[in-house]
């Protein structure tokens, strides 16, 4: 169902964007990214960014991890301006960047050897029990150089888990894998997420993986980056990429970005 953008329900937001602007400095000329983005993120919901290329998703979720600035408005959590980043809000990108020098276990650790009031007992068992989580317990002394893309992306989302952040934002972190090896992080991620109840901001091209993950999708238009829609998707969990009503809501949002391209005399 597709809703007027902006006008989200405000009850209980964990994130509000405040028309928020991002504009860069270059050679040849300044270069408007965003232009009064706003929008409301409930707690423990999941939302998705989908659009062209260039049309600021990922500044925006830059910004939301305190990583950038903006140029006009601000982002609040929980009420307060993110000012910079925080471990309430950790990052995964569409490259895993694991530390190859350390085992799959111990990439895991990494980001709990921070938290100085945890014993190195709790760092171990909070380590395995991600691991566990998703699915590589037995590779934890596994080097990372021995793990399929898969695999490694699966590493990742339980070293970014681990910390316990309240906030997941994610960056189109399947975008290099193959079809297969997706369809199983979808499902997984929907698992992690129902079991775990982060709130996730997730920024994609791919409109089947938006409406498959998000409850909600925001669609953005470029020249300057800008939300055009918004749309709920009221599909029951777990969803499969082969759903009848999943590709219904799919082609709903198709059509709007291939209205948009067409009438910036884009391909779609």
């Amino acid at each position: 169902m597709t809703v007027p953008a902006g006008n989200s329900d405000q009850s209980a937001a964990k994130l509000s964007v405040q028309h928020v602007g991002k504009t860069f400095r270059a050679n040849h000329g300044d270069v408007e990214a965003l232009h009064d983005i706003s929008l409301e993120i409930r707690d423990h919901e999941f939302i998705c960014l989908v659009g062209p290329s260039g049309c600021g998703k990922s500044t925006l979720l830059n910004i939301i991890a305190g990583l950038e600035k903006p140029t006009s408005g601000q982002v609040q959590e929980d009420g307060t301006a993110i000012a910079g980043p925080g471990p309430d809000r950790m990052m995964m990108f569409q490259e895993h960047a694991l530390f190859p020098w350390l085992t799959v276990h111990g990439n895991v650790m990494f980001g709990l050897n921070r938290r100085s009031q945890l014993t190195r007992k709790d760092r171990l068992a909070i380590a395995r029990d991600h691991l566990d989580l998703v699915g590589l317990s037995q590779f934890a002394g596994a080097g990372i150089h021995q793990l399929s893309g898969g695999m490694k992306q699966r590493v990742a989302l339980a070293r970014a888990l681990a910390p316990n952040p309240r906030v997941m934002l994610m960056d189109e972190p399947f975008a290099s894998l193959d079809a297969m090896t997706r369809e199983q992080l979808y499902g997984d991620l929907q698992r992690i997420w129902t079991e775990r109840r982060k709130t996730i901001v997730f920024v994609t091209h791919n409109v089947r993986e938006a409406v498959c993950l998000g409850d909600r999708v925001f669609v953005f238009d470029i020249n300057p980056g800008r939300i055009t829609a918004e749309f709920r998707i009221d599909l029951p969990r777990p969803r499969n990429m082969n759903d009848v009503g999943l590709a219904r809501h799919a082609a709903e949002i198709t059509q709007v970005l291939k209205t948009m391209a067409e009438a910036a005399g884009g391909n779609p």
